[in-house]
């Protein structure tokens, strides 16, 4: 590690300090603060599986029962903790009138029990396959000075809703309901606009895109957004409906052009790009674009809305 490497080393434990002097006030004893802090550093430091044995070993205590206790039954409240991380995050990562674009997604955590909440068979992207796993889904701000995740939601699956011993033995409150991916998505990005983040985009991928609720939600915020979506969804054309695998069709050959997105393990990822606008201006002049981006022309990618 050279001199410079070091130097950005120690600048991220100085930065730590400063974020967890707002954080940190959020536990109202000093044993939990310090607690916390520590269970952060450890998630954070070079542990090998980042369960309560290995953290309180890590702490020096002889036993994870304070490691237990913090998560399960000491009194704080997770909701601040958010909030003050989105404030650090808005202040630090978004540049002088820059305001950063947000991002959900969903991701598997691969597990080998039933006991952990919400846990079940179910397609992972992680994974790549149907798993047992748990799903969460999770917002992440990405600025000019780089990018962190700012909230994130349990994907409860109905079977665990109503399965009442279950969600008992899970301590599962009992407020707690069935949510879709996509409802989840809102009720954070509904979060980060209280919160004062206004992106210039929201970008997600098909399951957000494909639901014309999520789409209209992000509308009705005039909410600019790029979204993929299936080739299965349909556009009035013409007074007649058309799904998006038969217009890609009729986009003539000089309106394709070529660019590469990101270089890849074997060299730039080159991509045909073709984009069009349809429809009118809304009462926020925002107006919808259709955004191709494909290797064989054969398949839509993204939708995207985009301002005059």
């Amino acid at each position: 590690m050279n001199n410079v490497e070091l130097s950005e080393v120690h600048g991220w434990a100085d930065e730590f300090e400063v974020l967890w002097q707002e954080a940190g006030r959020c536990f109202r004893r000093y044993d939990l603060r310090s607690r916390a802090e520590g269970y952060v550093q450890g998630l954070l430091g070079r542990i090998d599986r980042k369960n309560g044995w290995q953290l309180a070993e890590y702490l020096g205590d002889e036993t994870p029962h304070g490691i237990h206790r913090l998560l399960d039954r000491a009194s704080w409240d997770v909701a601040d903790v958010r909030d003050e991380l989105v404030r650090y995050v808005r202040k630090n990562l978004l540049s002088p009138n820059e305001a950063g674009v947000l991002i959900v997604d969903e991701t598997g955590f691969l597990k080998k029990g039933d006991k952990s909440a919400g846990v079940q068979r179910q397609y992972s992207g992680t994974a790549g396959r149907i798993e047992n796993c748990q799903i969460g889904v999770f917002l992440a701000l990405a600025g000019a000075n780089g990018r962190a995740l700012i909230d994130r939601e349990l994907y409860l699956p109905q079977s665990w809703c109503n399965d009442v011993e279950r969600r008992k033995s899970a301590a599962i409150p009992q407020d707690v309901s069935f949510a879709t991916k996509q409802q989840l998505a809102k009720k954070m990005l509904s979060r980060a606009f209280e919160n004062g983040i206004r992106p210039r985009w929201v970008l997600g991928d098909e399951i957000y895109g494909s639901d014309s609720k999520f789409r209209r939600f992000l509308e009705s915020k005039s909410q600019p957004y790029v979204l993929a979506v299936s080739c299965q969804q349909r556009l009035w054309i013409d007074c007649r409906q058309k799904r998006f695998d038969d217009i890609v069709k009729d986009i003539p050959e000089d309106k394709w052009f070529r660019m590469s997105v990101a270089d890849g393990a074997k060299g730039p990822r080159v991509y045909n790009w073709a984009a069009g606008r349809f429809g009118v201006p809304d009462e926020s002049g925002l107006v919808k674009w259709m955004l191709f981006s494909t290797t064989t022309r054969s398949k839509l990618k993204f939708l995207g809305r985009l301002s005059r």
